[in-house]
C-alpha cells in the first residue's frame, strides 16, 4: 500500500500544490487545516473544496484559537498591511505560527501511522518568516525523530517541502504539471465584505505576481 502523508493544508497556493504534488508522486493523503480564528475564516472553506478535489482519505479542521495571545495582524484588531511587500520578518503571521502547526500535523502522523508530513513552504516564505527557513526544517524534522514514539522505534519522519527552492512562479508551473485545483483556492489576508480578494496584501501581491511571472491567468479569479 502506498505511503500515507499528512499535509498541512490551508487551502491556499502553495499547500494546494505540495498536495497536489504529493499525490502525483503515489501518496495517500491526510490533510489537516487550523481554524486558529483567523481574519481570514473564508480560507477554511476553501481547504474543504481542495481536499475534496484531491480526493484526500480524511480532512481535519482543527480549531485552535489563537486571538489570545495577539501580536498578529490576522488574529488581532490591527490593519493588515497593503503598502507592498517589504524586507524582513512581516507582520501578519502568528508567531511563530507554522512552528504550532506543525507539532499539530506532526501529532496526527504519528496517531495515523504515516511518517511522511508535508509543508508547502517556499523560498519567498523562508526569506521572512524564520519558521519557514531550511535550518528550521531540519531541526524540526530532527525532533520529530526524537520527540516520538516511532522516531525511537527506528520509523523515521520525512518532513516533505517540495517547495522550498521555488518561486511563486515555479510553484503556479508546478501545480499546472500535476493539475492541482487551483481554481478553488484561496490566498487572501483580507477579504472585502462581498467575500472577494483584497489584491493589495502581501498574499495577493505576491500570488498576482507569481501567476504573471508565470504566464498563466489566475483561474480563481
Amino acid at each position: 500500500m502506498p505511503d500515507l502523508a499528512v499535509v498541512l493544508l490551508s487551502g491556499g497556493l502553495d499547500s494546494t500544490t505540495a498536495a497536489a504534488m504529493m499525490k502525483a508522486k503515489g501518496y495517500r493523503l491526510l490533510a489537516l487545516t487550523i481554524d486558529y480564528n483567523q481574519r481570514h475564516r473564508i480560507e477554511l472553506a476553501h481547504a474543504a473544496r481542495v481536499a475534496a478535489a484531491l480526493g484526500v482519505e480524511r480532512h481535519i479542521t482543527l480549531p485552535l484559537d489563537l486571538r489570545g495571545f495577539g501580536g498578529s495582524a490576522l488574529t488581532a484588531d490591527i490593519d493588515v498591511p497593503k503598502g507592498g511587500v517589504e524586507p524582513g520578518i512581516p507582520v501578519p503571521p502568528v508567531p511563530p505560527r507554522n512552528a504550532i502547526f506543525r507539532s499539530v500535523a506532526l501529532g496526527w502522523a504519528e496517531a495515523a501511522d504515516a511518517r511522511d508530513p508535508v509543508i508547502g513552504v517556499n523560498a519567498l516564505d523562508y526569506s521572512g518568516y524564520p519558521d519557514c527557513r531550511p535550518e528550521f526544517i531540519h531541526s524540526f524534522e530532527a525532533m520529530a525523530n526524537t520527540a516520538t514514539k516511532a522516531g525511537d522505534e527506528g520509523q523515521k519522519f520525512t518532513v516533505h517541502t517540495p517547495l522550498a527552492h521555488m518561486s511563486k512562479a515555479d510553484i503556479v508551473h508546478a501545480a499546472a504539471k500535476v493539475n492541482a485545483p487551483l481554481d478553488l483556492t484561496w490566498s487572501c489576508y483580507d477579504p472585502t465584505p462581498q467575500g472577494r480578494p483584497c489584491g493589495a496584501c502581501d498574499s495577493c501581491r505576491l500570488r498576482a505576481k507569481g501567476f504573471t511571472e508565470a504566464g498563466i491567468a489566475d483561474p480563481a479569479l
